[in-house]
């Protein structure tokens, strides 16, 4: 991934990164206990900082990939690309699903959701080959540019179905998870 440099915050272009409409909601929690299992879904998860999800398979993997989320309002667009109908949340392999708020504007930055949990956009969520087995053929295409973002867990906390998603304004992001944020 090639390194972006954000522009100073008090920049024209730095106002408008900064500036959401509103916050989110979590719409969707899911989890998958083991590798090539189904997701599972749940309404509450405990998000623990240098371990991940409880329950999910990636727990104590990978800081930079302890949560995945993806986009509510692209699931219609990812279905009718793959020619089906409905999408449920499950197929994409995706822990959270996110309403009302840009997550490609948290990249590089940090968000709360709901009262304590705090994470840290640190990259996208790039489709897998398993879309094909997931959507049909050329789901992986269809995910394209749809993937969602992966995080980092900074404070820990229980992610609820309902909890506003909001970014963290006053909370400085380390420069390696800066300098490679996607806009």
């Amino acid at each position: 991934m090639r390194p972006t440099r954000r522009p100073p915050a008090d920049s024209p272009l730095g106002r408008l990164l900064a500036t959401l409409p509103r916050p989110g909601r979590i719409e969707w929690i899911g989890l998958r206990p083991a590798r090539d299992v189904p997701m599972h879904e749940v309404e509450a998860v405990a998000a623990v900082v240098g371990a991940g999800l409880d329950g999910d398979r990636y727990r104590g993997t990978s800081g930079a990939r302890d949560v995945s989320l993806v986009q509510a309002e692209h699931l219609p667009v990812v279905a009718t690309l793959a020619g089906l109908p409905r999408l449920e949340p499950a197929r994409l392999r995706r822990n959270l699903v996110v309403s009302g708020i840009p997550l490609a504007a948290l990249r590089g930055r940090r968000f709360r959701i709901g009262d304590d949990v705090v994470l840290e956009g640190t990259g996208p969520c790039d489709p897998c080959s398993r879309m094909e087995l997931a959507l049909g053929r050329g789901g992986y295409n269809a995910m394209r540019g749809h993937g969602g973002l992966v995080a980092r867990i900074v404070a820990t906390g229980v992610i609820r179905v309902g909890d506003a998603v909001r970014p963290v304004d006053d909370a400085p992001v380390p420069s390696d998870v800066a300098q490679h944020a996607l806009f």
